[in-house]
């Protein structure tokens, strides 16, 4: 018996040591040898048939084999890992003499650039930057404009009514409304309120259901519509040329008296006349007015002691002309082949 077991531990032994080098060929070894159906366990189990005074020599030398061949395997193992973990560096080495390659960078939007060129303006000329809730009151968005429930003016817009009394607003002119109502009574503004705005609109080459608009206050005293019809023209140079010409013409808004719209002469021909003015050499750019008393008196100003002028206009449209673009769903189709222009 006991030359039976040398024999087993030196054939576990030469297996051990001529492993091919992988972990699952000397797990089988440990089960040939040491496992539930191995050869050492089907020694011990069977020391029943041996006499009484040798089954605790043979438990002994049996055991001690054991131990042996699991340090050996251990041991085994160890070397194993260190060989496999080498090999897994030399095969997932970085040459870190290479060149590194640079990440891709992305970009702003051209509907926020054009935004932050507005905003820039702007700045530069004193005026604040105000935001409102996209989710608005009536009262904010029709009423505190002078537009009451009955309004024939209303049907100029469809909006997105949640509830009777809660809509997506429709311009952001409830940000004017919500400014002067939180100031102190008759206190300066000079302000711009850019955002999203919703309405019932086709969504076509020159519409869209949700697009920026940027919507401007001035309240002071004496201002005048000089004070108007000067910063626009400003504004309107700076956004797209020194040698731009601008234009006003009458108009009508519920929320200004006088009303005026605005146009520049057109980009594309400088007044000459092409497809895009329609041959008239000029293009509509914003809507403007001094502020209707009415709209001074409802969020708590005097229009007995100051005066003020509002303008609004959508970015979409002076991206469209800054840019030559001639369909307004390129900026919200996600095509990357049209955005990596910008």
């Amino acid at each position: 018996m006991e030359d039976k077991i040398e024999q087993l531990k030196a054939q576990a032994a030469e297996a051990i040591k001529n492993a091919a080098g992988n972990l699952s060929e000397l797990d089988d070894i440990r089960v040939k040898f040491l496992g539930k159906k191995g050869e050492f366990t089907t020694i011990l189990r069977g020391m029943g048939a041996l006499a009484k005074e040798d089954r605790p020599k043979v438990g002994k030398i049996v055991n001690e084999a054991k131990a042996e061949i699991a340090a050996l395997i251990q041991q085994k193992n160890e070397e194993l890992k260190a060989r496999e973990m080498q090999a897994r560096l030399e095969r997932e080495k970085i040459d870190v003499t290479l060149p590194g390659r640079q990440q891709p960078l992305g970009h702003l939007h051209p509907l926020t650039l054009t935004l932050e060129r507005i905003k820039d303006i702007f700045f530069r000329m004193g005026f604040s930057v105000e935001e409102g809730p996209e989710i608005e009151k009536d009262y904010y968005n029709f009423e505190a404009l002078n537009l009451p429930k009955d309004h024939p003016a209303r049907d100029m817009q469809d909006s997105f009514y949640i509830t009777e009394d809660i809509l997506m607003r429709s311009q952001t002119s409830p940000v004017q409304a919500r400014t002067m109502q939180k100031n102190e009574p008759n206190a300066p503004i000079r302000m711009i309120a850019p955002g999203r705005v919703y309405r019932r609109d086709e969504y076509d080459a020159t519409h869209s259901p949700m697009f920026t608009q940027v919507e401007g206050l001035v309240i002071d005293e004496g201002i005048t519509f000089a004070d108007l019809k000067g910063t626009l023209e400003l504004f309107l140079r700076q956004i797209f040329s020194e040698d731009v010409k601008v234009r006003l013409r009458p108009s009508f808004f519920p929320f200004t008296e006088p009303s005026t719209e605005v146009d520049i002469s057109c980009v594309m021909c400088h007044g000459k006349g092409c497809k895009v003015c329609k041959g008239t050499g000029w293009l509509e750019i914003l809507g403007a007015g001094m502020v209707h008393p009415h709209v001074l008196e409802m969020s708590g100003y005097d229009p007995k002691k100051v005066s003020g002028f509002a303008f609004g206009m959508g970015v979409e449209r002076i991206a469209m002309l800054s840019y030559g673009v001639d369909d307004l769903r390129l900026f919200y189709d996600n095509d990357m082949r049209f955005l990596r222009q910008f």
